[in-house]
Order: structure tokens, then sequence, then C-alpha cells
């Protein structure tokens, strides 16, 4: 391998979903302030917003958008003053 192309600080870091207290620990060059301790070992820590664990493609949950435009709310708001 070709020296002085890999990154120095390499190493394992903890990823924090904010919203669910799940961990996620792997490898990463990641830059933090906080440390975790786990299992008696420290740790980098990066909080997360939103990971697999919360994100709604991977929950399942799904939320919906407004299904009509704005014609429809339109038509339906004032279908009740139609002239015959």
């Amino acid at each position: 391998m070709r020296k002085k192309i890999h990154p120095e600080n390499y190493r394992l870091v903890v990823f924090k979903d904010i919203n669910n207290d799940k961990i996620i620990i792997c490898r990463s060059t990641v830059n933090t302030k906080d440390f975790i301790q786990i299992d008696g070992d420290n740790y980098p820590l990066y909080k997360m917003e939103i990971s697999s664990y919360s994100h709604p493609f991977f929950t399942g949950e799904k939320k919906y958008l407004v299904k009509t435009g704005p014609a429809e709310k339109f038509k339906k708001k004032y279908e009740k003053y139609k002239k015959f």
C-alpha cells in the first residue's frame, strides 16, 4: 500500500441518534468534541438527528402530504354557491 495517503484519525466512533438514543459503532474520521463510555472504553461521540432507526423510509412510518391540490380545495369550498 502507498504510504501517507490514508487519514491519520481513522478510529472507532459512536454515532448516536438523538431521536431514540440508538447507537452505531463504526470506523470514521468525523471530527467530534464529545466522548461516551461504553463497556469501559471511551469513544468519540457524534450525535445525529436522523438515522436508519428513525427515518420514515426504514421504519415504515409513512407521512402523506395533502392529497388534494388547490383547485380541488377551491371547488369544494365554493360548490355550495353554484348557480343552476
